[in-house]
Parts: structure tokens; C-alpha cells; sequence
């Protein structure tokens, strides 16, 4: 924002970019009012979806809403406090995504964790093509038994869909892995390209049950 009150847009480098953060902020102002453009995109885009809560990743059991296609399955990864604090941690850092071929932008920062409210692109590629799927994180679970990451879909991505990966730990020490989703086809020209999309989705859901075994 200039000081007329209106939004203008640049191309820096990171170099540049650190330097124009710096100066605004010894000047007295605020670094965070500079947004990436990717980011100002993200932020106008609507929610593809009208339900809230739909994957309820706080809970053991699961309803999920009438008029979707329904998926959930769970895989045991293994036990004991080592794996459930890896575990943890990667479904937090979106590793389920990154270790199944996804990028993520933006990137995490060193010792930082999703939270609601972040809005980014996830990027598949299958054979020589790639997919850019704007995401928002809808829920995030933190508790002594179970850590989950909930997202749902931003207009622009191939399906509409809401997604969570849920780890949990038992009295036992079992660590489990449960992935559970609701999809629609997407909107506009993705319509389509729904079943093509199913099969993608099917290829990725064996990817992510792997994502985080224990090695």
C-alpha cells in the first residue's frame, strides 16, 4: 500500500525484496503490509465448498455430509514416542504432501508449523504435467493423542474437496496415520477433467498412507 491509499506491485528479487522490507521498517512502518502477489492472489480467491467441519479431524469417529464422495482409511505406522513425535511434526510441516511429490508455497519456515488460516499453493506433477492447487488450512490439531491438518480447496483447484491427515496415538503407543476426504468435481473447465482427476487422487491417496511409515 503507497501512500495514496492504493496497492501497487513490483518485481524483486529476494535480495531486493529483504532490502525494501528492512528500509520500510527503519523508516517506521510495517514489513508485513508488503504481500507477495502470489499471495495477494490467494487471498482474493473464494472457498470451492459451502460445508464447515466436514472432516471433523479432532474426532475418532467421522460422519461425513450426505451428496459427497466420502473417503477414509487409516494404516498403522509403527510405535512408540520417537515415531509419534516425527509423525507429528511432518503432518504439521505437510509432509505427507512434500514426501508424496507435492511442493509447497510458500515454504514453511525453519520451526514453524501450518496454522488456520494459511493460504498456499500446492504443485503436483504427474508425467509431464504440473497442477498448481490453491488451499486453504481450515483446522489444525494439537493434543497429547492426536496432531491432524485439515485443508479445504480455493476456486482454481481441479476438484472440490476437503482434505485431513490425522495422526493419532493410542494408550498403547500405536501410531496410526487416517486420511479422510469429501470431494466434488471442480469448477468451470476442471469439470471435465473429473474422472482423469479421480484417478489421480487415487494414485496420491496410496502415496500418502506410505508418506510417513516408519523407516
Amino acid at each position: 500500500m503507497n501512500d495514496t491509499g492504493t496497492s501497487a506491485c513490483f518485481h524483486l528479487t529476494p535480495r531486493e525484496e529483504a532490502a525494501v522490507r528492512s528500509a520500510v521498517t527503519m523508516a517506521g512502518g510495517a514489513a508485513t503490509d508488503l504481500v507477495t502477489l502470489e499471495a495477494a492472489q490467494l487471498a482474493r480467491r473464494d472457498r470451492s465448498y459451502d460445508v464447515v467441519g466436514a472432516t471433523t479431524p479432532g474426532t475418532t469417529t467421522w460422519q461425513p455430509p450426505d451428496g459427497w464422495r466420502a473417503y477414509e482409511r487409516s494404516v498403522c505406522l509403527g510405535s512408540g514416542p520417537e515415531l509419534w513425535h516425527r509423525a507429528s511434526s511432518e503432518v504439521l510441516r505437510w509432509g505427507v504432501k512434500t514426501r508424496s511429490g507435492f511442493l509447497v508455497a510458500p515454504e514453511l519456515e525453519p520451526g514453524t508449523v501450518a496454522r488456520r488460516g494459511d493460504r498456499l499453493w500446492l504443485t503436483a506433477h504427474i508425467g509431464p504435467l504440473r497442477v498448481r492447487e490453491p488451499v486453504e488450512v481450515v483446522e489444525v490439531v494439537e493434543t497429547s493423542h492426536r496432531t491432524a491438518l485439515a485443508y479445504g480447496t480455493l476456486v482454481g483447484h481441479p476438484v472440490t474437496d476437503k482434505e485431513a491427515f490425522i495422526v493419532g496415538r493410542d494408550k498403547d503407543g500405536n501410531v496410526t496415520l487416517t486420511l479422510r476426504s469429501i470431494t466434488h468435481a471442480g469448477r468451470g473447465r476442471w469439470w471435465v477433467l473429473f474422472p482423469a482427476a479421480l484417478v489421480a487422487q487415487q494414485l496420491y491417496r496410496r502415496r500418502y498412507l506410505r508418506a510417513l511409515a516408519a523407516h
